[in-house]
């Protein structure tokens, strides 16, 4: 029988203590190796047939472990342990996600516990229950937010004309005109232009910047995009849109300028929403009692 999924946080930071880069595919067989795991249940796969349990389990302990601060993930299927990771193994402690909960707020508030909220331990005889439709809807929220954490991976390895691109694509699934990308020089700071209505009477200038995602735009950026909007032809709505974070500061100037602001969080929940570079792995029906069809008439 294969461990469960966070009794394979341990012997996944195990694998990682050196502190090299290793790929998933490397840190799966190592774990299978270290842990004497049978063929067999490493060949058990989920009622879906997608995928095999253990490549599941072991996927959501590196996600777990990475919303803690503890291993990150420098490229997409790649994984190496971070001095806070280093820390936690060498304490000699445990692993659970209780302790997670009770060292990291980041990881607390992952999982919808506020760091001033009593840790609930697992042996509490007395844990708060959620109805199978609120399992559901957290289940599927985390699955999302693991989602867009890969997409923007996906992104930031790819060049500045493909975002370019993209941008304007998502834009068009979002049912705007048609649009088109500028070149790279010679725009004046518009990256696109999209129309927003099908005649094209009215365009909206986009401002597209592939910049890493902790980085934080201020005020200044956004004041050289409402320059740009003055043309000509001169706009009236401009899109601001990045894998970076914006500034307090940025986020009101733009509010007074007609300027929609879309990070990079917002960029991968709005790809997810209108199914840009994603594809549907399985669909679920949730279904109900039709009233109307035993209602006596």
């Amino acid at each position: 029988m294969l461990p469960r999924y966070d009794e394979f946080y341990a012997p996944l930071l195990h694998v990682l203590k050196d502190g090299n880069t290793y790929t998933m595919k490397e840190v799966k067989k190592r774990i299978a190796e270290n842990l004497h795991l049978p063929e067999n249940a490493l060949l058990e796969r989920l009622a879906s047939g997608r995928q095999s349990v253990y490549d599941n389990r072991i996927g959501w302990a590196k996600t777990y472990l990475q919303k803690a601060g503890v291993v990150v993930s420098p490229k997409r299927a790649q994984i190496m342990i971070t001095d806070r990771g280093k820390a936690l193994l060498s304490s000699g402690e445990t692993i659970t996600n209780a302790l997670l909960e009770e060292k990291y707020p980041e990881f607390a508030e992952f999982c919808g516990k506020k760091s001033s909220d009593k840790v609930i331990d697992v042996t509490d005889t007395v844990l708060a229950e959620e109805t199978p439709q609120e399992v559901l809807d957290r289940v599927y929220g985390t699955i999302n937010e693991q989602l867009a954490d890969d997409l923007l991976i996906e992104i930031m390895g790819q060049s500045a004309k493909f975002f370019e691109i993209l941008v304007v694509d998502l834009m068009k699934a979002m049912n705007y005109g048609d649009g088109f990308v500028t070149k790279l020089s010679g725009d004046d700071g518009i990256d696109g232009i999209i129309h927003e209505d099908k005649l094209g009477v009215n365009l909206i200038y986009i401002q597209a910047k592939r910049w890493n995602p902790d980085t934080t735009i201020g005020k200044p950026e956004i004041q050289k995009f409402a320059g740009a909007m003055m043309g000509p032809p001169k706009v009236e709505k401009g899109l601001f849109i990045t894998t970076a974070k914006f500034s307090q500061g940025a986020k009101d100037y733009a509010n007074a300028q007609h300027i929609i602001l879309v990070d990079g969080r917002k960029l991968t929940e709005l790809m997810i929403e209108h199914e840009l570079g994603v594809s549907t792995q399985k669909s679920y029906r949730i279904k109900r009692i039709d009233s109307d069809y035993f209602t006596d008439n």
